[in-house]
């Protein structure tokens, strides 16, 4: 029989099969009274972490907790952009080595999560921008990183449907580019750590909403969900926009905001944009998914709240960046609109490491960066967790800081970057 032929009885067979006779990618345990530890959030970052957990450090007794379904909370809310050309040595470091772990991730968990390294164009549209992008550009240099500087003629040749016109409200004056950025596929993301993790022993448990984080003598102890108390002598909290109703369940207040952020999708096209551009001044990013949806975004919604939708001045005005940016897509319908939740930090940098209460952790703040950081942050909250002290790459984004001073304000850098 030839391959051809195989595939076509194959595709066949399991179309009738009902899936009866598929593997389940992980297991589905009742949790047990005690783990040596929890992770409370399913989402990639968590399930990252329980992966690096039992592979990177030997601890195989460890629970994921999600409140709803793997890959249904902000995981499955970007677009999906990775880069790591964060302005401040100390971020740029922590998103350059989750850059590293995305080119070899497909491999590592054997899992394909379409991580496809098209470039990503961060535009300039004033003098003060392109002064920021060279600024950013040198300091990522030093610190090894790949980017450079290109020209509006340069962007033109790369992306021939962008208009580059000087007589647009925005002009486009340049861009800096980093070749190694892109895109993944980001629900492919937390179902291929979910597998890797449940063969490694972590149990992945669903529908298990934690109510209440347990305490005695300034420890942790375990927590309380729906389906009953499960004891832990370490709990690492990772539950993205909520972050701050979980810390008040263990007494402490974080300086976070919530803050929806939206997302939408068009009809899908024929291959027209095989690479990202992104424009803080007209907020406004546009990527095209491998299957021909254009996959667009804005900034967040400037109210606080927890709610998945948005408002429509926000379509609205991001609509009309992309339209400036590219012209030829007023005629392109949009098949669907959503949101996600962001905790946004003062300085726009994300919270990973130990808390006031022994054995508590928390991974939080990483407003509208989260997912380009998967691998990383959970490669160094891992760390955090198994040996009680935070890695050099997670150390400078402690608590403390806000309290120190030791601020890494990467709001120029972070901008509308998801």
């Amino acid at each position: 029989m030839t391959r051809q032929k195989y595939s076509i009885f194959s595709l066949l067979r399991n179309a009738v099969s009902r899936n009866e006779n598929w593997q389940q990618a992980w297991r589905s345990p009742a949790p047990r009274k005690k783990y040596d530890a929890l992770i409370v959030g399913g989402g990639g970052h968590g399930l990252a972490t329980a992966y690096y957990l039992a592979k990177e450090h030997g601890m195989r007794n460890v629970a994921v907790l999600e409140k709803g379904w793997i890959g249904g909370g902000n995981t499955g809310r970007n677009t999906t952009i990775v880069r790591s050309n964060y302005l401040w040595t100390e971020a740029a470091l922590l998103y350059e080595k989750s850059l590293k772990l995305w080119e070899g991730l497909s491999r590592d968990l054997n899992y394909n999560v379409m991580f496809s390294q098209r470039g990503v164009y961060n535009l300039g549209h004033s003098l003060q921008d392109m002064r920021d992008i060279e600024r950013r550009v040198g300091a990522n240099r030093l610190d090894g990183i790949d980017a450079e500087v290109v020209t509006p003629e340069q962007i033109k040749a790369a992306i021939p449907m962008i208009n580059t016109s000087p007589r647009v409200r925005y002009p486009i004056l340049g861009a800096s580019l980093q070749r190694r950025g892109g895109v993944a596929r980001h629900d492919a993301v937390a179902w291929g750590f979910a597998r890797a993790a449940d063969a490694l022993g972590v149990d992945i448990i669903q529908q298990c909403e934690v109510t209440g984080i347990y305490r005695d003598h300034g420890r942790v102890t375990g927590v309380e969900t729906r389906r009953g108390r499960i004891e832990a002598d370490r709990v690492g909290v990772v539950v993205a926009g909520h972050a701050s109703v979980l810390a008040g369940m263990a007494g402490l207040r974080l300086p976070l905001e919530s803050h929806p952020l939206q997302a939408y999708v068009s009809e899908p096209l024929k291959p027209v944009l095989d690479t990202v551009v992104m424009s803080g001044a007209v907020h406004g990013y546009i990527s095209q998914s491998d299957k021909g949806e254009l996959v667009i975004g804005a900034g967040i919604d400037a109210y606080n709240g927890y709610g998945q939708r948005g408002s429509f001045h926000t379509i609205e005005h991001a609509m009309q960046a992309i339209i400036e940016l590219f012209p030829a897509f007023s005629r392109v319908r949009m098949l669907r609109q959503w949101g996600g939740i962001v905790d946004v930090s003062p300085d726009a940098c994300p919270i990973i490491g130990k808390t006031p209460v022994q054995g508590l952790y928390f991974n939080c703040g990483w407003g509208t960066g989260g997912f380009k950081a998967t691998p990383g942050s959970g490669w160094a909250f891992a760390h955090t967790i198994a040996r009680d002290e935070p890695h050099d790459l997670n150390a400078p984004f402690s608590l403390e800081r806000f309290t120190t001073g030791a601020l890494i304000d990467e709001h120029g850098a972070a901008a509308v970057a998801h």
